[in-house]
């Protein structure tokens, strides 16, 4: 990552450097107005001693010079080379018209400062060097003229030394402030690129959040963005994208839950209500991904609320969520159905074994009924018709018994395959010898294509006949006393039961 930010450091420099080339081609252009600013100054008294001709060639050499830095700029844009020509070419300048009397001594001080610019330490020492060295050849050119106008100077010598002197001070102090000034500006340059890798890194990693909630927005029916730092709600469905208020204070719902729990049923409403609460969100999510919870509305069936952290702080509370609600209605149908599978005997579509066992697993857990009833029932002579007539006599004995039982039974209980020929019932009810009857009387009106009859043994443990009993010991009562029908059965036919 160092290496990284080194690099596109290195890549912030280059392009400031181009723009400062540009800058400084267009201060040459600029100078090129040097030559008629003077000409115009000497029609008006001043600069008496320069010539016309002067100011033209100042103008002509500068546009040339000008041209060709432009050249410059497009063939080495960020190279040193280009800004030593600008800086080389500007102090030249200098020099030529200090040579013929027009001394513009405040330049000689500004050129070495805009060196600092290229953020290159190497270029200032060059640029204050030059513009020392030209300074001195202009103040020794111009030292005879000098000594000879004013009386403060008795020779050409004593006004360099003199000039000189005050201008190495002034430099020196320029120089020092210049060196202050640059490790200034390298350090803005650098804390200036440190923020926007940081709003770089922002900005895309909030682009990529956008892009996720636009993909989320197309999934889910509804999509709020909530943010908790301004406490602000909005609706990325929507095509302004409305930022509504949320009073933390006094409100406990947003507008889409608001909208929302006029259509959940009625007896869901407060538990849609605790969930959705707005003031209890960032606790119930902090440091969690996600919470979901599933609600019915009445018009389109099941649907799924959750609230997703987006951006959280150091401390796991979310600063923004995603509130999403998606219709799983198909979803919790096939749920059912799967759960329905896994509970429904495929030859009979009774209740199986694993329903019976988790229904004993809830009885456990309360109190029974008084009117609870446990029956056990086994089809007598299943083993003669499987031998006799085939497994296919046994599987109508089998379905034959479902639906005689389902029959008896109505909705007075449920009713169970929980072996290959064992069933079982559980209801309430107060006449248990009825349904026996009732059961009995279906088995004698049945009969199939490839057995005559149906005979179902049956027994019964009534909770109100065994009051201390727990289920298990009514289920092991029922047991036996189906047992001792089936050995009555046997017994008045005749049959052997082990072949039977």
């Amino acid at each position: 990552m160092q290496g990284k930010n080194s690099v596109e450091y290195e890549e912030f420099l280059k392009a400031n450097r181009i723009k400062v080339n540009k800058y400084m081609n267009k201060v040459l252009w600029f100078f090129i107005l040097a030559g008629p600013a003077i000409a115009l100054a000497r029609k008006n008294g001043l600069f008496s001693e320069i010539k016309y001709s002067t100011c033209i060639i100042i103008s002509v050499v500068l546009a040339i010079l000008a041209a060709f830095h432009l050249f410059l700029c497009k063939k080495f844009p960020g190279k040193a080379v280009t800004f030593f020509f600008a800086l080389t070419t500007l102090d030249a300048v200098l020099l030529y018209m200090s040579c013929h009397n027009v001394g513009i001594y405040i330049c000689w001080f500004t050129v070495p400062l805009l060196s600092l610019l290229f953020c290159e330490k190497y270029l200032y020492f060059y640029a204050n060097g030059l513009n020392y060295i030209l300074l001195l050849i202009s103040i020794w050119q111009n030292a005879p003229y000098f000594a000879n106008v004013r009386s403060d100077y008795e020779t050409p010598l004593a006004y360099f030394i003199d000039k000189t002197c005050g201008f190495t001070i002034e430099l020196i102090i320029m120089f020092v402030s210049g060196l202050i000034i640059g490790r200034l500006t390298l350090g803005y340059f650098k804390n200036l690129h440190s923020q926007e890798i940081v709003i770089k890194e922002q900005q895309e990693s909030m682009n990529e959040k956008m892009e996720i909630l636009d993909s989320m927005a197309e999934i889910y029916d509804h999509v709020n963005l909530i943010d908790f730092v301004n406490n602000t709600e909005m609706s990325l469905r929507d095509a302004f994208q409305t930022k509504h208020g949320i009073d933390m204070k006094n409100q406990t719902q947003t507008l889409m839950n608001q909208m929302l729990k006029k259509n959940v049923m009625p007896d869901q409403l407060e538990e849609f209500n605790e969930f959705t609460n707005i003031k209890t969100v960032r606790s119930r999510l902090t440091n969690k991904k996600l919470i979901s919870a599933d609600f019915i509305d009445v018009s389109s069936g099941w649907f799924r609320a959750q609230y997703i952290t987006v951006d959280a702080g150091m401390d796991g509370i979310p600063n923004f969520v995603i509130y999403t609600i998606r219709n799983v209605d198909e979803e919790k149908r096939r749920e059912e159905n799967l759960i329905r599978i896994s509970m429904t005997d495929e030859m009979t579509r009774l209740f199986n074994r694993r329903s019976y066992d988790e229904d004993l697993i809830e009885l456990r857990k309360g109190q029974l009924a008084d009117n609870f009833v446990l029956f056990s029932i086994d089809i007598n002579g299943l083993k003669k018709a499987n031998d006799t007539n085939g497994h296919a006599a046994g599987d109508e004995l089998i379905k034959a018994a479902a639906n005689c039982l389902t029959i008896a039974t109505g909705n007075q209980g449920k009713v169970y395959r929980t072996g290959g020929d064992e069933f079982m019932i559980i209801s309430y009810m107060d006449n248990p010898e009825a349904l026996c009857n009732a059961i009995k009387a279906n088995t004698k009106n049945w009969k199939g294509n490839y057995t005559k009859e149906l005979n179902l043994a049956v027994g019964y443990a009534a909770l109100s006949d065994n009051p201390s009993s727990s289920i298990d010991d009514l289920e092991h009562l029922a047991d036996t006393r189906m047992y001792e029908d089936k050995s009555a059965f046997y017994s008045k036919s005749g049959n052997d039961r082990r072949r039977g």
